[in-house]
């Protein structure tokens, strides 16, 4: 049974598709919590807007930086914000990784487009 996801604030279709979810217990390097994560999304139904900040922030336990690079989703309908795109997905090689020892942010990674479960609002199709 497919789910049809959508803007809290608009009520807009996002369309999209359940096939692109990724499973709630694959492991990302900057976690899942609170939200869905999708290994694509349809352009048409969102804006992107690139964030650039210069401030101390943890992206895990073990990793920390101090600028900040990231693209901001938003509903293309009214400009909330309904997540971020993250290039932390699967590898796009099956490269060793940089030394032959294991992957790292040198290997070019999948986006992946990490919807907030509070700003969407989820529907089962009938």
């Amino acid at each position: 049974m497919a789910s049809i996801y959508s803007c809290t604030e608009c009520g807009t279709n996002l369309n999209l598709s359940s096939n692109h979810l990724f499973p709630p217990d694959f492991y990302f390097e900057a976690g899942n919590k609170g939200t869905l994560s999708f290994s694509s999304v349809d352009s048409t139904k969102f804006r992107f807007e690139k964030e650039d900040k210069i401030r101390p922030f943890f992206e895990t336990l073990n990793y920390w930086g101090i600028q900040r690079k990231r693209t901001k989703l938003k509903c293309n309908s009214c400009g909330r914000l309904l997540g971020y795109v993250y290039d932390d997905g699967p590898p796009l090689t099956d490269s060793p990784g940089q030394l032959h020892m294991g992957p790292s942010q040198v290997i070019p990674r999948a986006p992946r487009y990490r919807l907030k479960t509070k700003a969407l609002r989820i529907a089962s199709e009938t």
